[in-house]
């Protein structure tokens, strides 16, 4: 591999390249290490019809000696000239190198896949970068995100303040834009761990949850939404459990035993919104819910007559009788309280 000595002036960066995006910090790094070590590993390029020469890797080495004003540069020099082969080598440098972000290797294999010149197949991008194609395809995902997402994407796994990683976006993908970026940008500021994100996507994928609820729920913090998640989960596996049907008023009558059960309360309005709000009230609600029976009128001869019954047994039945009502009315009260204070606007 011939490496010749190219004067700076005679070369031009690749404007297309995949990788954009160049850490100050880094490559103030870079020209210290250039003007102690001189530069250790060359750039490569390839030549123009009009006698220069066009990067093909190496931007922020050529950056760092332009800025060094060095007047020449070693080169690796291609003769390679087909578009496609020199965009996947590209790549596969890139790939190799700290700092090419998610974002960027993003756009790289969008743009194969998408621009006429080159029209490749995720199949095809797999074998030649030796990436599955299944890394190729979360990579596109990350582009579904709006601007201000993408620039806190970095790469690696570590969560960070500020900064989002792949595996936290992954969870959101899939869910409406006015949602998505929202939740991620909150995933960010309150540094949310993946298991969080995917707690926080399947709340917002609930569809009993009405769309009103969640943009509401947006306003809150991670640890609240997390909260809120967990409410849910609580109610539905109340909900799931079989109903326990409130203990029978039993009273001793002549002909026997009869079995009376309590009137069903007013209805309740939906708890999918006050989920939102209060946990403590959707787990009462829940639990009011599952144990009170559907409502069964009695037949007539099931309230017996005053002479059928003893003094004491009559006696007995008018005080559990009122003891019922008298709690019914309690949660009637309360309830239409509730009812009355979340229908007003």
């Amino acid at each position: 591999m011939d490496i010749a000595e190219i004067p700076t002036h005679l070369i031009d960066e690749d404007t297309d390249q995949p990788r954009y995006q160049f850490d100050e910090e880094a490559l103030q790094e870079l020209m210290k290490s250039i003007e102690e070590l001189g530069l250790l590993s060359p750039i490569k390029v390839r030549t123009t019809p009009d006698g220069r020469y066009k990067i093909i890797y190496g931007n922020r080495r050529y950056k760092a000696c332009q800025t060094l004003n060095l007047a020449a540069i070693p080169c690796i020099v291609s003769t390679v000239t087909d578009e496609m082969e020199i965009y996947l080598e590209q790549i596969a440098e890139n790939l190799t190198r700290e700092g090419f972000s998610p974002i960027e290797e993003a756009d790289a294999f969008h743009k194969l896949l998408n621009d006429p010149r080159f029209s490749s197949s995720t199949k095809y991008l797999s074998s030649k970068l030796g990436k599955p194609e299944s890394y190729i395809k979360n990579k596109i995902e990350l582009l579904k995100f709006g601007k201000a997402v993408k620039k806190l994407i970095g790469s690696g796994t570590e969560i960070r303040k500020d900064k989002l990683t792949e595996d936290q976006l992954l969870p959101l993908k899939d869910l409406p834009l006015e949602h998505r970026d929202p939740l991620a940008l909150i995933a960010a500021r309150d540094e949310l761990p993946v298991s969080d994100v995917k707690k926080i996507a399947r709340l917002f994928k609930d569809k009993e949850l009405s769309a009103a609820t969640k943009d509401k729920l947006l306003y809150k913090s991670g640890h609240e939404l997390l909260e809120t998640w967990s409410s849910r989960e609580q109610s539905k596996a109340q909900r799931a459990k079989p109903a326990e049907p409130i203990p029978a008023v039993e009273t001793k009558i002549k002909a026997g035993k009869e079995t009376s059960g309590p009137a069903s309360p007013a209805p309740v309005p939906d708890p999918a919104p006050v989920a939102a709000k209060q946990s403590i009230l959707e787990s009462r609600l829940q639990l009011l819910l599952g144990a009170l029976p559907a409502f069964e009128p009695l037949p007539g001869d099931a309230i017996p007559a005053s002479d059928r019954i003893t003094a004491g047994d009559q006696e007995k039945l008018r005080s559990d009788v009122k003891l019922l009502v008298d709690k019914l009315e309690q949660l009637l009260a309360e309830w239409t309280r509730i009812r009355d204070k979340m229908e007003t606007p």
